[in-house]
């Protein structure tokens, strides 16, 4: 067996690696999120990096349905929305160093093989693409921003698409200074009702394959239905060699927001600092800022339902970021939103009044591509004649802006060059610089980037100031040369882009709330700091709700 490298020059942080097993969607991006959190409620720098086994080089070239949303960081990478997840528990930004591919990795190994940077070497798994996951791993541990990293590998033990993660894990065990790093393994203990009990089996299983593969899981979080014994809690420490206490029980949750609090009870976070003999943190979490938020959450005084438009409302997980960004908005207005999702390729002018009857807000979801437009074009017509409050998301204030050229400029035609390259009217045509670009992946208007509020503007009232830096993801743009008919007629440009003119944020004068944006502004809402337009988005739909009553 080799010797333990104990002087590492590359380790200046602690590593966790959090791996999953018995099955997928067990919440290794919760429970990494949740860790995360107790531990810098403690007073310690932490960060989360997601490491995917799928061969694309990013999420952004896969489709909703395969793959839920695309989260765009302020850096403009495309990345896995389990990133969102560690943004909004944190409260801190990630960047194109918090997620990697199988596909980037391999990309990055074969660029270097063919620039002869292997000297002419057979390049391999072991060592070439293991050292490439290595270096990565480590590389947000370089420098003294974070105490701790925590890595979460994509998929589960087993599956032949994660084994150079493992592999690669297995070998930093070894080169790391004792102390520094440890795994946590989530598995599942399924409970079979005919017998009326929990099983351990497949926990015991999929243990055996991680040690097969070289690693030995320091933590086992067991998700489970029911309560977990304490004579199970020793079954399963006797055949996983883990100590009973590192048995940690996850129950389900009611809120993913209340996992923190729950793996505080079960003292998952002391396990990690006795283990990693981590110092200078606190005795105890601080988690009166969460716990304030959680009240607010689950004792709501007032109730809204939003109706969302959208044409991949059939996985909840396409518009992530938008779903939680209601819960962190409805817990500040102490109230509950109820999602109404409607599928925007169902919506007719024939329909919209009844698919939209009782609603008391509307957001328009972003998306790309012509199925579904004229749906959310109806459902935009239908709430801006009514005064139901409305809001709109990139390709939502795209069709805002169409909606209002045809129906209020008397410019039937009008469309966007993405659903019409032949249009007469391109309100919303390509920017420029995209046009003789033929490869899809990273080619759009990506990340952060500035926009200069118009003073006295719903838009500036809401966030309380007048410049604002939010993130994008998209291709087209409203059409400048029309401007002056739309702010004519009343559809103002609140939001400019201060270099370049493009219009960031429209609104609708005399209308209760009628506020669209080019950007994402749910990839920057989280627990502690709720998206303002979505605050006042909720604010405006119960003043609605109780103007119907």
């Amino acid at each position: 067996m080799p010797d333990r490298n104990t002087s590492s020059p590359t380790a200046t942080a602690k590593y966790i690696f959090v791996t999953g097993g018995v099955t997928s969607s067990l919440g290794k991006g919760i429970i990494s999120a949740s860790l995360a959190k107790l531990l810098q409620a403690r007073g310690f720098r932490v960060t989360i990096q997601k490491f995917d086994p799928y061969i694309n080089i990013d999420p952004g070239t896969l489709n909703p349905y395969e793959h839920g949303e695309c989260f765009v960081t302020d850096d403009g990478a495309e990345t896995d929305l389990d990133l969102g997840h560690y943004e909004r528990f944190l409260n801190t930004p990630t960047s194109q160093a918090n997620n990697v591919t199988t596909g980037r990795i391999y990309n990055h190994v074969i660029s270097k093989e063919r620039e002869g940077a292997y000297l002419g070497k057979t390049v391999q798994v072991v060592p070439h693409i293991t050292d490439e996951i290595k270096r990565r791993m480590l590389l947000l541990g370089q420098g003294d921003e974070f105490d701790v990293i925590i890595t979460e590998i994509g998929g589960c033990i087993g599956d032949i698409e994660s084994l150079p993660f493992v592999e690669a894990v297995r070998q930093l065990r070894w080169e790391l200074p004792p102390n520094d790093s440890l795994v946590i393994h989530l598995t599942l203990l399924p409970y079979l009702k005919a017998a009326g009990e929990l099983k351990t089996k497949p926990t015991q299983h999929s243990v055996r394959d991680l040690r097969e593969a070289g690693l030995q899981p320091d933590i086992l979080v067991c998700r489970s239905e029911h309560p977990i014994p304490l004579e199970m809690r020793r079954k399963i420490a006797l055949f996983c060699n883990v100590q009973i206490n590192s048995v940690i029980e996850s129950l389900d949750a009611d809120s993913i927001y209340s996992v923190p609090l729950l793996m505080r009870k079960e003292q998952l976070d002391d396990r990690v600092i006795k283990r990693l003999k981590l110092t200078g943190g606190a005795q105890q979490p601080d988690l009166e800022v969460w716990k304030d938020f959680l009240g607010r959450l689950k004792n709501p005084t007032e109730e809204v339902t939003i109706a969302l438009v959208g044409k991949y409302v059939e996985l909840p997980d396409a518009y992530k970021s938008i779903n939680e960004s209601f819960v962190h908005a409805g817990a500040q207005n102490e109230c509950k939103v109820t999602l109404r999702s409607i599928q925007s390729e169902h919506i007719t002018p024939e329909n919209v009044a009844q698919l939209l009857q009782g609603v008391d807000g509307v957001l328009v979801a972003p998306g790309f591509g012509e199925r579904g437009f004229e749906g959310k074009v109806c459902a935009v017509r239908h709430v801006r004649e009514n005064n139901i409050p409305f809001f709109g998301i990139c390709l939502g204030m795209q069709v805002a802006m169409v909606e209002f050229a045809r129906h209020v400029l008397n410019l039937p035609n009008a469309n966007s060059t993405e659903m019409d390259p032949l249009t007469p009217t391109p309100v919303i045509a390509m920017m420029e610089e995209q046009k003789n670009i033929t490869q899809k992946g990273g080619t759009m208007r990506l990340g952060a980037y500035d926009c200069d509020l118009r003073r006295g503007s719903k838009a500036a009232k809401a966030y309380g100031r007048n410049h604002i830096s939010e993130r994008h993801r998209h291709r087209y743009e409203f059409n400048n040369e029309y401007l002056e008919q739309f702010e004519a007629a009343g559809m103002v440009a609140s939001g400019l882009n201060p270099g370049t003119g493009l219009v960031e944020v429209i609104e609708l004068n005399g209308h209760p709330w009628f506020v669209a944006g080019q950007f994402h502004p749910e990839l920057k809402s989280t627990v502690e700091n709720p998206h303002p337009l979505f605050v006042r988005f909720v604010r405006a739909a119960i003043q609605h709700h109780k103007n119907e009553l």
